[in-house]
């Protein structure tokens, strides 16, 4: 591959590159060549854009779909007070181009699925994963290795962080290690459990060491290795990882060899066609913000129960409107304060712990309960803009 010559100031910028022997000036050129993407342009894509983007990494590939928002703020360092409200991309490529204006960056804005991952994954030497939740990391993970990409993996949670790099050549993948994902709600979000803002720093920053390292073919990478943080503890450990030879996605004989509905496989909804007592236990009915606000306003309002956190709450709720706090942790033992002669809509940040709140109650046999679609945040771009949501 013939590789693009370094200009100038280029030259002047990387001087601190050009002087080690891993690097020199071929191998600043290889970064210069290469096409890296990353999933998410939040607490762990913020460092790994960053870094990226200032090593000179030629090409830079951004997934996401969201706006800023001020919770952000904390931890996504790509984005600042002022872009609060615009898209993340936006954001994310003025930083970027003020950091480095040598790199290009594609702009992918679009919640990534089943059928474009493939597309757009295939462009790319390296995918970087900075997402927060289980679909698209399994849908992350199953496309590299189906397009022989390799996957820098990164998490966070509390204090704790965990990195490592999937389906290279020969090497495991996150199905290897996490063959079934974990029942929906077993796992708090970061929304729930909270995270600590320089967490996503130390971890993003190992991913794009990671990447650089695969880009410039130098060191040992992590493949074959999960590296966990404790950032209480300040501890680090290592942990071997072999390739599965059963594993359905990269083992000898691979079960699966298209991508999937990834929702479905992490059981957030019902498969197609499900029927029956699963589908009766799996299956909420939702509302969105605008027909509850509807329904608030007729004959027979319905009870609106909020389960998120006290401090969430105290940010912002829709208590003016009659809701009730009850905590998800709290639910279980606090039933007798939901009522039975009414409708109930739970409600959340995003609508992820509503709905495990929905099933509990319809467990217990409440026979009208309704999850609010996109939670509180829905409510606030829908119906409500100056309500705040943390």
């Amino acid at each position: 591959m013939s590789l693009p010559d370094l200009s100038r100031p280029e030259l002047l910028r990387y001087a601190r590159h050009l002087a080690l022997p891993e690097v020199g000036t071929e191998g600043q050129r290889r970064l210069k060549a290469a096409k890296v993407l990353c999933v998410g342009a939040g607490g762990l894509g913020s460092p790994v854009a960053l870094y990226l983007a200032a090593a000179g990494v030629g090409t830079l590939g951004l997934v996401d779909f969201d706006v800023v928002e001020a919770t952000n703020l904390q931890r996504q360092i790509l984005h600042g007070t002022r872009d609060v409200g615009r898209s993340k991309l936006d954001s994310a490529t003025d930083r970027i181009a003020d950091v480095n204006p040598h790199v290009y960056v594609v702009r992918h804005e679009v919640r990534l699925d089943s059928a474009n991952a493939l597309e757009i994954l295939a462009g790319y030497d390296v995918v970087v994963d900075g997402t927060d939740n289980f679909p698209t990391r399994y849908l992350v993970n199953d496309a590299c290795v189906m397009l022989g990409k390799p996957n820098v993996y990164g998490s966070i949670f509390r204090w704790e962080g965990q990195v490592s790099v999937f389906a290279k050549k020969g090497g495991p993948c996150y199905r290897c290690l996490f063959r079934e994902p974990p029942p929906p709600g077993l796992v708090p979000s970061c929304a729930e459990g909270g995270v600590l803002g320089v967490l996503p720093g130390i971890i993003g920053s190992l991913q794009a060491m990671e990447t650089i390292k695969l880009l410039l073919g130098a060191g040992d990478t992590l493949a074959g290795r999960l590296l966990l943080f404790d950032g209480l503890e300040m501890s680090w450990r290592e942990v071997a990882l072999r390739r599965n030879p059963e594993c359905p996605v990269c083992g000898d004989h691979p079960t699966q060899t298209e991508l999937i509905d990834y929702e479905v496989f992490c059981g957030i909804k019902p498969a197609p066609g499900t029927a029956g007592v699963e589908q009766e236990v799996t299956a909420v009915p939702e509302l969105g913000a605008e027909e509850v606000g509807r329904r608030l306003e007729g004959p027979a309002p319905p009870f609106l129960l909020d389960v998120r956190e006290p401090w969430e709450w105290a940010a912002g709720s829709l208590e003016p409107l009659g809701a009730r706090l009850i905590p998800l942790g709290e639910l279980e033992g606090r039933m007798e304060e939901v009522p039975r002669d009414r409708a109930v809509v739970v409600y959340c940040r995003v609508g992820d712990r509503s709905r495990t709140a929905a099933l509990r109650l319809i467990a217990a046999g409440h026979t009208e309960v309704y999850n609010l679609t996109g939670g509180l945040q829905a409510w606030a771009r829908e119906v409500d803009p100056d309500l705040p949501v943390a």
